[in-house]
């Protein structure tokens, strides 16, 4: 007999038939007659009930079933008599492919912490919360390439190794075969990396995006979808070490085009998460965030407000609020400035335009004013920044004086210069933080748990 899925056997149940279902014992629950036991494969937050006759099976075989186990049972497909389910299966057999020591198995029928949770993460996905987040994850993953297929872009795959710094702030794993505990030395002592593997100094990539540009300067539109990496020393809420980005790179796009597609694009991943997503939502709505499903409707019903860095100081100056963190035009906006212009003042997501190039990368297009460039950042609700992006410096001699300006090595950035000197052309971009989305789109409050093996400063389990 070929086994059915929870989802597919509730969804389209055939009442009177004999199915065939495995997975793993949520819980079990005996009278004097009949044990009731909720059976999860992980294809739907719904657990199926299996019923069974204490009578027709071996009672050694009966107490091997516990929390965690996991079983095959064949049995017939009947209306539920009980509360709390419509259709449960009467077991005509059961084979236990895998036990579960009551007595050691951590994840027992009682509330757990989110801490001690990331403690057993190679566990967790058995749990109703981390079993939605991950199902939303994959949705949102499975949406991104739908979205951009949809739309005529081309996926293009950047290397995760990489000689350069798209952004330009150093904080970067640095990849070598070289003997750490014997490196050789030039003679001013630094390392000497012409014997490496590479022949250069190499790093874990931070961004896809210098390589998705000039894929964009050819195919017309782009988009990567990969995992990138920051050695930032922060343990925050907000922070991996390692994470995903999705950065779309578009030809002959100014910021208007830019601030239109990433709207279009979050609305697109939100309304996918409602249309699809909805059994995971409600219990998440219900035991993680009550407010979860009035928010992603907020942002999908609400056109977002564009407003410039120099218009948003003005409000955060004259807004009478104390800040933790000081409010003045040259300085980084922090998350508290951006939330309280998304919930307080605007109530709506917000794009701001137009920052100081000072606190911006150098790739940036500048604006003719002379001090601001044609960046934006999409902010929204409980979260803050969610997308980063700009127009980008096409010009040669402005983008060369820029990355002399800031100090960068211009011999390994020659490639990216190149893409400037033969066929320029306007192209814009921006990232979004994979992980962002999921935290947003999940309710839950810790990037750590919408990631699947989180890797933080002094942490690489699993």
């Amino acid at each position: 007999m070929k086994r059915k899925k929870v989802k597919k056997l509730l969804s389209s149940p055939r009442l009177g038939s004999n199915v065939l279902v495995k997975g793993w014992v949520r819980t079990k629950r005996e009278n004097k007659n009949i044990i009731f036991i909720a059976l999860n494969d992980g294809s739907t937050i719904k657990n199926i009930q299996i019923v069974v006759d204490t009578a027709s099976f071996k009672e050694d075989m009966l107490k091997d079933i516990t929390t965690g186990a996991c079983l095959a049972v064949t049995g017939k497909l009947v209306e539920s008599q009980g509360q709390g389910q419509s259709f449960e299966i009467n077991a005509k057999s059961i084979e236990i492919y895998g036990k579960s020591d009551p007595e050691t198995y951590p994840l027992q029928k009682k509330g757990h912490s989110m801490e001690f949770l990331r403690e057993i993460a190679h566990l967790r996905f058995r749990t109703n919360t981390f079993g939605a987040v991950f199902r939303i994850r994959h949705a949102m993953a499975f949406a991104i390439h739908k979205y951009f297929n949809g739309k005529g872009f081309f996926y293009l795959h950047t290397p995760i190794i990489t000689g350069s710094d798209a952004e330009g702030a150093g904080e970067m794993f640095h990849v070598t075969t070289m003997d750490l505990k014997n490196m050789p030395r030039n003679e001013d002592g630094s390392v000497d990396f012409r014997n490496d593997f590479f022949g250069k100094e190499t790093n874990l990539t931070v961004s896809g995006q210098l390589e998705g540009e000039l894929g964009a300067l050819a195919l017309g539109d782009i988009y990567t979808f990969g995992p990138t990496f920051r050695a930032e020393n922060s343990n925050t809420p907000r922070h991996l070490a390692e994470f995903w980005m999705i950065e779309p790179e578009m030809s002959f796009y100014d910021l208007n085009d830019n601030m239109d597609l990433a709207e279009e694009f979050v609305k697109y991943l939100i309304k996918y998460a409602l249309d699809n997503c909805h059994e995971d939502l409600e219990f998440l709505n219900n035991m993680i965030d009550k407010a979860l499903i009035e928010r992603l409707k907020f942002v999908l019903e609400n056109e977002f407000v564009r407003i410039t860095y120099t218009e948003a100081v003005s409000i955060l100056s004259a807004s009478g609020k104390k800040w933790e963190y000081q409010v003045g035009w040259g300085r980084d906006l922090q998350a508290e400035h951006e939330r309280y212009l998304v919930e307080e003042h605007f109530k709506r997501p917000v794009i701001l335009t137009d920052y100081p190039k000072e606190i911006k990368a150098f790739y940036m297009k500048q604006n003719d004013d002379g001090k601001t460039v044609r960046a934006m950042d999409v902010l929204f609700p409980g979260i803050g920044e969610i997308i980063g992006g700009s127009q980008r410096e096409e010009q040669y001699d402005r983008l060369l004086d820029r990355i002399k300006e800031m100090k960068l090595p211009e011999k390994d950035l020659g490639w990216y210069l190149d893409a400037r000197k033969f066929g320029t052309a306007p192209h814009s971009g921006f990232g979004l933080g994979f992980e962002r989305l999921i935290l947003f789109v999940t309710g839950m409050s810790n990037i750590r748990d919408v990631i699947p093996f989180p890797r933080t400063p002094k942490n690489a389990e699993f």
